[in-house]
């Protein structure tokens, strides 16, 4: 008996081997009824993995010298439907021209726009949507229980030259084009979801419009903006050992510490050069979004993360696919710079006594600055007291 039923489990694996169900030719189909279409038993066969003769579909090409005359009413048309070409095209049998020039007009067909849709409309609007709620609600909860970092001992009623008109200028035209570049930022990337149902159709399109206009066209007050403020303050955020002992004691921003510092301290060398690496980057990926297709960036630079950090992340990608991670990557930037900035205006406004006035007018009291920067105001008073300026 174990003999025969092993027997019978032999020869029906020896027939799944040698003689698959997937090795096996459909029956033949009658299509008169379709017109020479596929059937639902084509679709049938098909997914029961059985051989299909694609004939009727990869020689159905059409045939343009079957074309009515141009003086016909369907002269038009020609001899080979949009079906009939896309046909071709799949089975390889015509060698298709365009019109269109450029990087992409080899790629007829792009799948990955329903992943990038479905990234940028999920994770990246509700992540980094939360997360600016969640640094607003923060900021306001650390107001309320540390209240405003007043200057100790109340202002000593003199001035010292804080920032120059030029260094103002620099910072004003970053920080202003970086709150315009935000927010139409958020519209283009949220107002579908959260202003169209409340404003409208119509009325959200042009809000869309003008958001889309002001946005491409700003970036370029913004990129200058980083180039200024750079070369103008990059000699005093170099990292040094002061740096640490600031840290040490978080800045005295929880307690009444006041460490000392120079020009800039750790907690704004931080904001500096997060400022100027993450927007150096989002630029980049703006310029490429800006002229689509010219610059490429992920390819090349998914090929050094790849050898640095032994990973496997795609290195052939199309010029669409080039887009779309352009896309997410300059969304997802933002959002980390619209954190730090939040951040920063924070500090520089409501948060601390006597911090505005640095940009605002340039002057800031003087016992502000020798609370906050004790060794940058010994260095303005002993040029001071050379005949320098600061």
């Amino acid at each position: 008996m174990k003999r025969k039923l092993l027997g019978a489990v032999v020869l029906a694996l020896a027939t799944l081997v040698f003689n698959p169900v997937w090795a096996q030719e459909a029956p033949a189909v009658d299509r008169t009824s379709t017109g020479g279409a596929q059937t639902l038993e084509d679709i049938l066969a098909r997914q029961k993995q059985l051989e299909i003769d694609e004939s009727f579909r990869s020689e159905n090409l059409g045939n343009p010298a079957n074309a009515a005359p141009i003086s016909g009413r369907l002269g038009t048309l020609g001899g080979r439907s949009d079906s009939d070409i896309y046909r071709a095209i799949r089975y390889n049998k015509i060698d298709p021209s365009t019109q269109a020039r450029g990087p992409a007009a080899d790629v007829l067909i792009q799948d990955g726009g329903i992943p990038w849709y479905k990234l940028r409309e999920g994770p990246v609007i509700t992540y980094g949507g939360s997360a600016i709620l969640a640094i607003i609600a923060l900021l306001a909860v650390f107001y309320f229980v540390r209240g405003r970092i007043k200057i100790k001992g109340g202002p000593a009623g003199t001035t010292v030259e804080r920032f120059k008109a030029i260094e103002r200028f620099g910072h004003w035209l970053l920080a202003g084009s970086f709150v315009a570049l935000a927010i139409t930022g958020l519209i283009t990337l949220m107002g579908r979801s959260f202003l169209m149902p409340v404003m409208g159709p119509e009325a959200f399109a042009t809000l869309a419009a003008g958001s889309k206009w002001l946005h491409n066209n700003i970036a370029w007050a913004f990129m200058l903006g980083l180039v200024m403020t750079f070369f103008m303050w990059v000699a005093h955020n170099i990292p040094n050992k002061l740096d640490w002992q600031w840290l040490k004691v978080g800045g005295g921003i929880f307690t009444n510490a006041h460490p000392s510092a120079r020009k800039f301290n750790a907690g704004q060398k931080i904001v500096f050069w997060t400022v100027m690496l993450l927007g150096f980057s989002v630029s980049l990926s703006g310029l490429s979004l800006l002229f689509p297709f010219e610059i490429p960036m992920f390819a090349k630079t998914f090929g050094v993360v790849n050898t640095v950090l032994g990973t496997d992340l795609p290195t052939v990608l199309t010029p669409h696919e080039e887009m779309q991670y352009a896309n997410i990557w300059h969304s997802i930037v933002a959002f980390v710079m619209m954190l730090a900035i939040i951040a920063h205006i924070y500090i520089g406004s409501v948060g601390m006594e006597g911090a505005f006035d640095a940009m605002g007018n340039g002057q800031v009291d003087l016992e502000w600055a020798r609370q906050h920067h004790d060794l940058w105001v010994a260095e303005v008073e002993a040029k001071q007291g050379k005949g320098g300026s600061s």
